[in-house]
C-alpha cells in the first residue's frame, strides 16, 4: 500500500476511511472542505492529559471548521486499553471527549492503517509518529498542512497558529 500512496497523486486525507470506536464507518470524505487534526492517542500515557486540551480545541473551533479525530493505538509501549468500549468509557468518564474517535488502530509498521502509511510517505521519517499524541493537521484541501510531535500540546502557540491559518483558507480555494 505504501507504494500506491506515493504514486497516486490524487489521494488526499479524504480518500481514507476509519471505523469509529462504536464500529461504524468513518469516511474522512464526510469532512471534505474542513480542517482535520488527526491525533494518535493512548489512555495510559504521560501525554494522556492532552485529551483535555484536544477537547477544548474541539469546542473552540468545531463551528469554524475544525474536526479533531482521535485514533487510539497500542503501538507505543502498549499504552492503550484492550477494547474499544473500555477506551470509549475512559475518554468519556475522564475527559468528556465528544469529538470523533476511531477504533483501536495500528499506525506504525507493515500493518499501519492506510491513512498513516499515506501520511508517513508525505511527511517523511521525521514527521512520522514516534509516540502517542502525534498530530497531523490536514488542510481543507485534504493535504497535510503540518505535523506536530507528541511534546507539542494542544495549547501550543505554533499548533494554534497553524490551525488558525488552515481555517482561514476558504474551502473553494486551492493554494498551489
Amino acid at each position: 500500500m505504501s507504494a500506491h500512496a506515493t504514486t497516486d497523486t490524487t489521494q488526499t486525507a479524504f480518500s481514507f476511511s476509519f471505523e469509529t470506536i462504536e464500529g461504524d464507518a468513518l469516511p474522512l470524505s464526510q469532512f471534505e472542505g474542513r480542517v482535520l487534526l488527526v491525533v494518535n492517542t493512548a489512555s495510559r500515557c504521560g501525554f494522556t492529559p492532552q485529551y483535555d486540551g484536544l477537547q477544548a480545541l474541539w469546542e473552540e473551533y468545531r463551528d469554524k471548521g475544525l474536526v479533531i479525530i482521535g485514533v487510539p493505538t497500542g503501538d507505543f509501549g502498549g499504552q492503550e486499553l484492550a477494547s474499544n468500549s473500555a477506551i470509549k468509557e475512559f475518554c468519556s468518564v475522564n475527559f468528556s471527549i465528544d469529538f470523533p474517535m476511531t477504533e483501536k488502530t495500528f499506525i506504525n509498521g507493515d500493518n499501519a492503517h492506510p491513512f498513516y502509511q499515506w501520511a508517513g510517505d508525505k511527511v517523511g521519517m521525521l514527521g512520522r509518529p514516534r509516540w502517542n499524541f502525534h498530530k497531523y493537521l490536514i488542510g481543507r484541501d485534504g493535504h497535510i498542512a503540518d505535523w506536530f510531535s507528541s511534546a507539542t500540546g494542544p495549547d501550543a502557540k505554533k499548533l494554534r497558529a497553524a490551525i488558525g491559518k488552515a481555517l482561514a483558507v476558504p474551502a473553494d480555494t486551492n493554494p498551489s
